[in-house]
């Protein structure tokens, strides 16, 4: 009777305030919408119902999506915060949601809802992030949506420190953190009562496909993995710019540049931007530049420069994307020298693991090259006349019908 009471007490403070969700680490298990709508409250006045406040306009039961994951928000996507940049599917319904990570930092993201979301359902989850220096109003919003459509409930979330996710220091990148943030976003999404914890698998795209892999192989609660167009960092960071492999001495220049950086902070206490994957002149010099894109792109161009340019300054320009506006922490590589991403890879079988690239993708080694390493089950689907960005955002190119059919297989 006394938790009856503790829990009934617990709604009430809910629905005092007004929010859709708060805090709720009181409770041993998620507060329902059942419990929301029948909740009662003992006031001077008598014992009288509690009437919610009322959120911005919803086709569904729901209305009130409540989390008892400790310091986390859901609350509706309003309609001026609402910057994605790919065609929305209005019977979708979205939240805005803020979790932590156990680092600490709050990461910002977007939750779909299932379409035709049923109350008393269950439903299988997928947790979405990428690209490297992308946000969740681009390629990751776009495949949780199609995810939801589906009958899915996805989060697609920007990592730690870029985005609208939280960091003292931004635009900063760490393969570690990364990794955990994929980690917090299965707590999150384990967290909300209509989602079933047996269910849950992740997606990584691009640059994001080492911190899903490899949260992957300690974390037995993601059922199921896939990567599209993906990108090992730490690879791409410590060995190589564009292909071209740092002979011993082209690595020692990007390390003392990188220390230079680091004097330069502390020398100034200011932070700087640079590029996350460092270019070395022929006589041994690494380049320094504080922006990844010009605002013209140069006709001599090479063709992978001007698909990411396409991307990211043309038809999927954001403004708190690093890619479109501006470019990393210049000491965002450091952390990529240090730590392997996808160490372990065989050890996430038995649970199944999905790689698509495209067969005119500048970066399909990284998906073959991993492909090859994991134990089984495991697949390989190389999209026909797919480039890398065409697997950001092309519908009529992405295999969502293959990506789909691989979780309902195995969620």
């Amino acid at each position: 009777m006394r938790e009856k009471q503790k829990r009934l007490a617990l709604v009430a403070a809910i629905l005092l305030t007004g929010l859709s969700a708060i805090t709720i680490s009181e409770a041993a298990s998620p507060v329902t919408t059942a419990e929301v709508a029948t909740a009662t409250v003992t006031s001077t006045t008598g014992t009288a119902p509690i009437i919610p406040v009322a959120p911005t306009a919803s086709k569904t039961s729901a209305k009130e999506v409540i989390s008892h994951m400790q310091k986390t928000s859901i609350i509706p996507l309003a309609p001026e915060q609402d910057t994605r940049v790919f065609k929305k599917d209005t019977s979708i319904i979205v939240k805005n949601v803020r979790f932590t990570d156990r680092y600490g930092y709050e990461i910002a993201g977007h939750l779909y809802l299932p379409k035709n979301f049923k109350e008393g359902h269950t439903y299988g989850a997928i947790a979405v992030s990428g690209h490297f220096g992308a946000v969740k109003e681009q390629s990751s919003g776009l495949y949780a949506q199609e995810l939801a459509k589906h009958g899915y409930v996805t989060i697609a979330f920007d990592p730690a420190m870029t985005g609208e996710s939280g960091g003292e220091v931004r635009d900063m990148a760490s393969p570690d953190i990364f990794t955990e943030d994929y980690s917090a976003a299965v707590d999150f999404l384990g967290s909300l009562d209509f989602v079933d914890r047996n269910r849950i698998g992740a997606l990584g795209i691009c640059g994001l496909s080492g911190p899903a892999i490899t949260a992957a192989v300690n974390d037995t609660r993601i059922k199921a993995i896939a990567t599209t167009a993906m990108y090992d960092m730490s690879e791409s960071i410590r060995n190589h710019y564009k292909g071209d492999y740092y002979t011993k001495d082209q690595r020692e220049a990007v390390k003392q540049y990188l220390a230079n950086m680091r004097w330069q902070r502390v020398d100034t206490g200011k932070e700087a931007r640079g590029l996350h994957e460092v270019p070395v002149t022929t006589d041994g010099q690494a380049v320094y530049a504080d922006t990844l894109f010009p605002d013209v792109l140069p006709a001599n161009a090479d063709s992978v420069t001007k698909e990411f340019f396409n991307y990211y300054r043309g038809r999927a320009y954001h403004p708190r994307a690093i890619n479109s506006a501006t470019a990393w922490n210049v000491l965002a590589p450091y952390g990529f020298f240090n730590f392997a991403l996808g160490e372990h890879i065989e050890e996430i079988s038995p649970r199944p693991i999905l790689f698509i690239t495209g067969d005119k993708a500048h970066s399909r080694y990284f998906s073959e090259e991993a492909y090859a390493k994991a134990a089984g089950p495991k697949e390989l689907i190389v999209v026909p006349n797919a480039t890398h960005t065409d697997l950001y955002d092309q519908i009529d190119k992405i295999p969502f019908d293959r990506l789909i059919a691989f979780y309902d297989r195995n969620l």
